[in-house]
């Protein structure tokens, strides 16, 4: 089989692989690095530092609806060369501040290009191309963000022997620099070039049969508002939220955590690299067991091993105790990554998926915000992450608990007639 005859869908999903991995390394699994290093140039709290995650949280409460409504009227391509535009210019500003307005605000520039290009527009288009292999398809895509704690090591090194500036402005180039090239390999939607989700067989766009089923197909998709007039709206957007809360903190407070009990820069990036792994291998199973069984119970079952992670490192400040977290927390994440995500396109549709996926995030990111911070004030008051870790945990328990309630919703009564017509003969 030559290139030319693999389905575009899977390359749309290794291209995924590659986008996250570019924006998951420097942000989220590498951001750690930034902050040990800002910590020891600038002389700040750990409050301080962690601001810019709750205000990129803010930011997506705002702008995630838009972020969705624009991908689903412009399509995933032009928003991931918007995003990438604006993100490598955030990390360039970053390169040259000089105080904490100066962080503050280019960290929201940085968020808001990660948005715009990253997680929302990509699986738009995964879910636009795939129905069957949706949830197999985003595990793989999301391996980006395993691939990001992979190479988090390497980025720390390379802060540890270059300092951060030169690291950010290069950072910041070579984002601008992919933009176009990127971004013109992401394409929409299998109909734009003749295609059918899962690669296959294309129908005639000239029949009147044709035609028809491309109508159902559009009309049995959820609006946004019967989405979130729905349980299972709220009830995934919950799970999703309380479990991300600790990925959110993770993200920001890992590293320092990991030198607080004496690992060096490059140790603490080891055991990144360690949740990394596990998280890439899971969401490759996740991504497999959620094509083929039920996913609200096999969702609820990662969350709680991520919540049992959170309780290894509240409580176990050792060495070992550090590599046992890590196993636990990126088994969990990376197995409900691809699920929470394929869910919301199995139970509300593929014509409004990106729009439902960005409203869902005011919710989540309102209860993600205050996440990184409280960790830090915690941290700064009693000088352990013990509560804010404690706490987390218990957030991963409640968020399972509703994950068992998000049941596919039916489409209103009114809607379903259209729904079931059958094409003319």
């Amino acid at each position: 089989m030559s290139p030319r005859d693999i389905f575009y869908g899977w390359w749309l999903v290794g291209i995924t692989m590659f986008v996250l991995t570019v924006i998951i390394t420097p942000i989220f699994q590498g951001l750690g690095f930034f902050f040990v290093a800002l910590e020891r140039e600038f002389h700040w709290s750990r409050t301080v530092l962690s601001l810019p995650f709750s205000l990129g949280r803010v930011e997506g409460a705002l702008v995630g609806p838009v972020e969705g409504y624009l991908t689903d009227r412009m399509g995933s391509r032009r928003m991931v060369l918007i995003g990438f535009v604006i993100l490598g210019g955030g990390f360039i500003a970053f390169s040259f501040i000089q105080g904490v307005v100066g962080y503050y605000l280019t960290f929201v520039v940085i968020f808001l290009g990660a948005g715009l290009g990253g997680f929302v527009p990509l699986m738009a288009a995964l879910n636009h191309w795939f129905v069957r292999n949706r949830a197999k398809a985003m595990g793989i895509g999301l391996i980006g963000s395993s691939l990001g704690a992979l190479l988090a090591p390497l980025l720390g090194q390379a802060i540890q022997g270059l300092g951060w500036r030169p690291i950010a402005l290069w950072l910041g180039i070579g984002v601008v620099a992919l933009a176009i090239p990127i971004a013109s390999l992401v394409r929409n939607r299998p109909e734009e070039y003749g295609q059918r989700p899962d690669g296959d067989p294309p129908h005639d766009p000239t029949t009147e049969a044709s035609v028809a089923e491309t109508a159902v197909e559009d009309d049995a998709s959820f609006t946004v508002g019967e989405a979130i007039r729905t349980p299972a709206f709220w009830a995934i957007a919950a799970a999703h939220g309380f479990s991300a809360a600790s990925a959110v903190a993770i993200a920001v407070h890992i590293v320092p955590a990991m030198t607080d009990i004496g690992m060096s820069l490059a140790g603490a990036g080891t055991v990144v690299l360690t949740y990394g792994a596990a998280g890439g291998i899971f969401q490759l199973l996740g991504g497999f067991l959620g094509d083929r069984v039920p996913k609200p119970p096999v969702i609820a079952a990662f969350v709680v091993v991520q919540g049992m992670g959170m309780l290894v490192a509240a409580t176990i400040h050792t060495v070992p105790g550090a590599y046992l977290f890590a196993v636990l927390f990126g088994i969990g994440l990376g197995g409900r990554a691809p699920l929470l995500t394929a869910i919301r396109g199995d139970y509300f549709g593929r014509r409004n998926f990106a729009t439902i996926l960005g409203v869902s995030q005011v919710p989540m990111n309102l209860i993600m915000m205050g996440a990184p911070i409280a960790a830090g004030y915690f941290f700064d008051t009693l000088g352990s992450y013990t509560v804010p870790f404690l706490g987390l945990a218990a957030l991963n328990f409640l968020g399972a608990a509703c994950m068992l309630f998000a049941r596919k919703p039916a489409l209103p009564a009114s809607r379903q007639k259209k729904t079931t017509a059958q094409p003319p003969a």
